[in-house]
């Protein structure tokens, strides 16, 4: 069975690998010249199966609404001429309510509990490298306000199998002492032992080179000129050069039993062109990574910031910091532009909590931090879709939002047993392409 991947990001490198473990031929297409250079890039780093809540809750309409007024806000919904987006918004204004809050979440733990077990195993396989850290993940609050209101979440996730506890400032400053020099700021927080982090970008260039050894098809460079449907099934695949115009000479038909869209957040474009509309839109996200001077004092393990809203992840020599997220279109998405003030503001943030412990001067100031935006593709829900569209031979994994890293590898497994004709593989989630 011939399968065809487009897409080499984490989603799409781990749908390739496991297809390749039950023994499917498998060709993988990418744009860029090498995997996870785009939404795979530079993200948080956490695999957090416990800090997984769905945007959508009954109180974000108010607050995102406050949100706008402000341009430090951890997300930002910026209003434009674009249907999609006004649709986008709608939807998920519709699962601002508890019954589906409590569905999206439980969808979105069992996702991750089976990811988790699928990344360990391939691990184990591969023994890829990745600056892994099996430390847990901890969330500060600064506020006594927000850390009373985490207590009674940390309650109601419980009941759907979230293992986060409470923990007061004392034990917190026990479990990750780095936080010391910022303690006096600090009134308690959140504790998983079970989350885990490390860099997706090295983890999935490594795979991908596993992928390679084992017979996959690599087309890097290559674009997707379009898809062509005949009979209500795809027919082939047309890519052409990543390099030069786009021309009829140099197109590549692509010829598969199946299909698989992993193209993130330009998944949704590509499917619209033959009639399959899924409501994922981009999310434009931000990290930094900055070089660690004092070892001893930067964390091991990996924290979430409650003002900030962002996450500090230690990945070997440097620090990353990631958080906000726009949602205001493609917005030039070829080059997607820094804002100036969400870097100053990351750079910042890691200086008050860890002040000395990173160069976090600009490249103007002879620093050496590297800064980074990429869309990450968000669903109304923030479930993703993962299974086969009403299109024949056509299958989809994408719209996984800031959750890539933590369901990658199981969202590549469950699509692998769909396309092989296993039943539904994850219990909790319902796999569903459109």
């Amino acid at each position: 069975m011939k399968v065809v991947v487009l897409g080499a990001g984490i989603i799409g490198v781990c749908t390739a690998w496991h297809l390749l473990e039950r023994g499917l031929e498998v060709t993988l297409v990418e744009r860029e010249s090498d995997a996870a250079l785009q939404t795979s890039f530079a993200n948080a780093g956490q695999i957090s199966v416990n800090y997984c809540e769905p945007w959508a809750y009954p109180g974000a309409p108010l607050q995102l609404l406050q949100w706008m007024l402000r341009d430090d806000a951890p997300i930002l919904f910026k209003p434009q001429a674009d249907w999609q987006q006004w649709r986008w918004g709608l939807k998920y204004l519709g699962q601002c309510n508890d019954a589906a809050f409590a569905r999206n979440l439980g969808q979105l733990v069992a996702l991750g509990v089976y990811s988790q077990v699928a990344l360990k195993d391939v691990v184990a396989a591969t023994g890829i490298a990745y600056h892994r850290l099996e430390r847990g993940i901890g969330h500060y609050f600064t506020d006594a306000q927000s850390f009373d209101s985490a207590g009674r979440d940390a309650e109601l996730l419980r009941r759907h199998g979230v293992e986060r506890r409470v923990v007061s400032r004392d034990e917190l400053l026990a479990i990750e002492p780095a936080l010391r020099s910022f303690g006096t700021q600090i009134v308690g927080g959140t504790y998983s032992a079970s989350d885990e982090s490390g860099d997706a970008r090295l983890f999935t260039q490594a795979l991908v080179r596993r992928c390679a050894q084992r017979g996959a098809r690599l087309l890097f460079g290559r674009h997707v000129q379009r898809i062509d449907v005949a009979g209500g099934a795809v027919e082939s695949v047309a890519i052409s050069s990543g390099s030069g115009p786009a021309s009829a000479s140099n197109d590549l038909q692509l010829r598969a039993d199946a299909v698989v869209v992993a193209c993130g957040a330009y998944s949704a474009p590509l499917l619209r062109t033959v009639g399959v509309d899924l409501p994922i839109y981009p999310g434009k996200g931000y990290s930094a990574t900055f070089p660690i001077l004092r070892p001893e004092l930067a964390p091991q393990v990996s924290l979430i910031d409650d003002a900030m809203y962002c996450a500090m992840t230690r990945l070997g020599d440097t620090l990353r910091v990631a958080g906000m997220v726009e949602l205001n279109g493609y917005n030039s998405a070829l080059d997607t532009p820094l804002a100036r003030t969400r870097c100053q503001m990351l750079a910042q943030r890691v200086e008050t909590v860890f002040p000395g412990v990173c160069d976090t001067r600009s490249a103007e100031q002879g620093g050496t931090p590297n800064f980074w935006t990429g869309l990450r593709p968000v669903t109304p829900t923030n479930v993703p879709y993962i299974g086969p569209t009403r299109i024949g031979k056509l299958w989809v994994n994408a719209g996984h939002g800031t959750l890539g890293w933590t369901h990658g590898a199981g969202s590549g497994k469950a699509m692998a047993a769909l396309i092989s004709g296993e039943a539904q593989p994850i219990t909790g989630f319902r796999c569903v392409g459109n």
